[in-house]
């Protein structure tokens, strides 16, 4: 009987595992240069890849996770110089729900093939216990 419940417990835990969100990470990254790591998505936030101009002229970048109220959106980032504002940097922040959609490197499908192997692992734990 525990051993049914452990089997349950560990299917359950791994499908839970499977709803959050993946995402690419980077804080910043100029030009086409952006060192990514992988983040999960708070309930209510999206995959983000945001695309701006700093100081009119240089390429900036940036990936994670955003709250859906922000996607799709550009905004202005003003620095006050003497009474009148200067535009420091402008960002477009494009959003997407699915796994590690915010330009993923490597093999499509890889997040897919990550939860299965981690159902059979799960599963193959719970049998031995």
């Amino acid at each position: 009987m525990n051993r049914i419940i452990l089997q349950l417990f560990a299917v359950g835990f791994c499908f839970a595992i499977g709803q959050a969100l993946q995402c690419y990470e980077c804080k910043i990254g100029f030009w086409n240069l952006c060192l990514t790591t992988k983040t999960t998505c708070k309930s209510g936030e999206q995959c983000f890849s945001g695309v701006g101009k700093a100081a009119g002229f240089v390429d900036i970048k940036t990936k994670g996770c955003l709250a859906v109220a922000d996607c799709n959106q550009t905004k202005e980032v003003n620095f006050p110089t003497s009474g009148s504002n200067t535009t420091v940097y402008s960002m477009t922040k494009t959003c997407c729900n699915n796994d590690l959609c915010n330009a993923a490197p490597g093999l499509p499908g890889t997040s897919g093939l990550s939860l299965a192997l981690a159902t059979i692992a799960a599963l193959f734990v719970a049998n031995m216990v």
